[in-house]
C-alpha cells in the first residue's frame, strides 16, 4: 500500500468509485437551484425599480415643500399670489403622482416579462 504524502491524503477506492455519482448529483443541484436564483433576482430588481421610483416621488415631494417655503417667504402677505403658487405646487404633485401610479401599474407585467426570460 501507498504511503500518503504530506498534503494529500491515502487513497480511497470507496470516494474513488463514489466519485462520479458525486459529480453527477452536484450538477443536478446546481441545475435546480439556478432557476430559482435567477427568479429571486427578478424579484430583486422589481423590487429595486418599485423603491427607485418611490425615492423620485419622495424627492419631488421633497422639492415641493421647499417651493412652498419660498412662497411662504416672497409672497406671504399676498394672498392672490400663494393661491397661485399653491395651484402650481399641487399641479406637479398631482403629475408626479401620475406618473408613479403609471408605473406602479405596469410592474406586474415588468415582473411577468422578468419572469419568463428567466424561464
Amino acid at each position: 500500500m501507498a504511503s500518503p504524502t504530506p498534503g494529500r491524503p491515502a487513497p480511497n477506492p470507496a470516494l474513488d468509485a463514489s466519485l462520479p455519482l458525486m459529480e453527477w448529483w452536484s450538477q443536478q443541484w446546481i441545475q435546480g437551484v439556478t432557476p430559482m436564483t435567477r427568479l429571486q433576482l427578478a424579484w430583486m430588481e422589481s423590487v429595486s425599480d418599485m423603491m427607485l421610483q418611490e425615492a423620485k416621488f419622495l424627492a419631488a415631494l421633497s422639492e415641493a415643500g421647499q417651493q412652498l417655503g419660498h412662497c411662504y417667504d416672497t409672497h406671504g402677505a399676498d394672498p392672490e399670489k400663494m393661491k397661485e403658487c399653491y395651484e402650481e405646487i399641487a399641479r406637479e404633485v398631482a403629475d408626479q403622482h401620475m406618473q408613479r401610479l403609471k408605473h406602479v401599474a405596469s410592474m406586474p407585467q415588468e415582473f411577468r416579462r422578468r419572469i419568463w426570460e428567466e424561464i
